[in-house]
């Protein structure tokens, strides 16, 4: 089921969390200076992070390895999360929709992680 594809740009959980990243380097150009090297960059690294790790899981050859890459994708989701909501709470964009992007791509992502344990060794 979940590795079936023979690239990783078929997949949807990837294009949506590339797409996602690059919404985020977008959105991060107009934060204030003095978060470059702070939060725009902590965000732009966790959203990098989140297709990185997809790749890198959807090409090991186990189970055990495959997940490990998508649970560490699944840890940077969660940290955009957090610092989309904290980009929105000082006032340095709208964060809304970005925040729901990243809840349906978390959520396919959870999906494929299912697909894969159901899927047996």
């Amino acid at each position: 089921m979940a590795d079936k594809s023979q690239s990783f740009r078929d997949v949807i959980v990837w294009q949506k969390a590339h797409a996602f990243a690059l919404a985020i380097y977008r959105c991060t150009e107009a934060f204030p200076k003095h978060e470059l090297f702070a939060l725009t960059s902590q965000l732009r690294r966790a959203a990098a992070s989140i297709p990185s790790n997809f790749v890198e899981g959807f090409r090991k050859r186990t189970k055990p390895d495959k997940l490990r890459f998508y649970n560490i994708a699944q840890g940077s989701a969660d940290e955009c999360l957090y610092q989309l909501i904290l980009a929105h709470d000082l006032r340095y964009a709208d964060t809304t929709l970005l925040q729901a992007d990243l809840e349906e791509m978390s959520r396919l992502l959870q999906g494929y992680i299912n697909g894969l344990e159901r899927d047996g060794p």
